[in-house]
């Protein structure tokens, strides 16, 4: 399960869409700040418009604004 872009992407796929780390991706899952996601026993996809939502939703035109992005 790689990528396929009408279905499910793993986590190694989407990290690499986002420019995280697995580390990171995994982080923001476990504090509910990161993209949706869905569960299925040990796997952990997601699809690829859960990302460009959550991606769209962290966008930012100045530090400022990306600052309280962070603290959000």
């Amino acid at each position: 399960m790689g990528h396929d872009s009408g279905g499910f992407m793993n986590t190694g796929a989407a990290t690499a869409c986002l420019g995280l780390s697995p580390r990171t991706l995994e982080g923001y899952r476990v504090s509910g700040a990161g993209p949706a996601f869905h569960r299925f026993g040990n796997r952990v996809p997601h699809l690829r418009p859960d990302l460009d939502v959550w991606a769209a939703m962290r966008r930012a035109t100045t530090t400022a604004a990306a600052d309280r992005l962070k603290a959000a």
